[in-house]
Order: C-alpha cells, then sequence, then structure tokens
C-alpha cells in the first residue's frame, strides 16, 4: 500500500509518497514525472517514513544540514539504484558533474567507462528529489543543467545550502546535458 502526504514548503507544495518500508517519492506539484510509478489508489495518511521525511525537510528548509536520513524505498533498475547510492555520497552545499559520476560508476563495476548520458537519465528519474540530491549534479561546464522540479528550485535549493555559485549558469532553452 502506498500512503502519501503533502508538505508546504518555501518553494512550493511537496508530494511525499511511502510504503511499509520507506520513502518512494518526493516531487514538487507539477514537475516532471509527478508522482511517476505510483499506483492510483493510495492513502492520504501520516507514517512513520513520511513523518521522518517530514521532519528531515522541516530541518533542510531551515537552512539546516539533516543529520540523517528518513527510511528511503526508491524503486528502480539496478543502474539507477547505483547511480542513486553516489548522489546520495554528494555532500550538502556540494556539487558533482555527470562526468564525475559516470566515472566513479566505472571504476566501482570495474567498467572502462560509463556514459554520462546514461548517468543523466538515471538522476533525471530521481523520484525523491531534494533528499536524494539530484540537484547537486551539474555539468561539467557549469551549466547547472535541467532539475525536473523546475530551474528555478534548483537554483534555490543550491543556495539554500550555500554552494558556491560562480562558476555555473543557467542553460539557455533548449540546450542538453
Amino acid at each position: 500500500m502506498i500512503f502519501i502526504q503533502h508538505y508546504d514548503s518555501p518553494l512550493g507544495s511537496i508530494l511525499l509518497a511511502a510504503d511499509e518500508i520507506g520513502l518512494r517519492g518526493l516531487w514538487f506539484d507539477g514537475q516532471k514525472y509527478f508522482a511517476h510509478g505510483l499506483p492510483a489508489e493510495r492513502i492520504e495518511q501520516n507514517t512513520p517514513a513520511l513523518a521522518e521525511a517530514g521532519r528531515w525537510l522541516d530541518m533542510y528548509f531551515a537552512g539546516h544540514k539533516p543529520d540523517f536520513l528518513p527510511p528511503l524505498h526508491p524503486v528502480g533498475s539496478a543502474f539507477r539504484q547505483s547511480v542513486w547510492e553516489i548522489l546520495l555520497q554528494i555532500s550538502y552545499g556540494k556539487t558533482m558533474t555527470y562526468g564525475e559520476i559516470a566515472r566513479q560508476l566505472a571504476a566501482k563495476t570495474g567498467r572502462p567507462r560509463m556514459s554520462a548520458q546514461a548517468v543523466g537519465g538515471a538522476v533525471g528519474h530521481n523520484e525523491i528529489s531534494i533528499i536524494i540530491p539530484c540537484h547537486r549534479v551539474v555539468g561539467t561546464n557549469g551549466s547547472l543543467t535541467g532539475y525536473a522540479g523546475g530551474m528555478d528550485k534548483k537554483v534555490k535549493l543550491l543556495e539554500l545550502e550555500q554552494t558556491d555559485m560562480s562558476g555555473f549558469f543557467v542553460p539557455k532553452k533548449g540546450t542538453a546535458l
């Protein structure tokens, strides 16, 4: 069974979804892939995982680095899971490029190289945004690239974390990774 709860953030309303294991999704209302993969049948009810996610978000939006993770249950292929594990290692206020993630994943799997574009696809389909920090991934050239929640929210999340934004730029509409 999927349980949902709405969270009012300073950047807009967020839908949280969890099952009996942990958090399955965190989406800004109206974002790309909103509630992707969730069954139509869901119950609006607080659960321990949803309460912990709310507590984490309260700390985060108050400008503090949360010192815990709520129980997470991201659903995706083994490749996507590997990318999301790397995202969880990106420190608060720091960024990593798609290429760095690809190199780290290649080394972890013993492959000579990994596609940064494939990494970008996995990053873009992260269903637990903010907590699994896909907003901290940037292009090698300093481009802030895309963010399913919207470029304005990506910028505000990075600013909230006091990320040094001096080397970054918002790409022109229609440009790729």
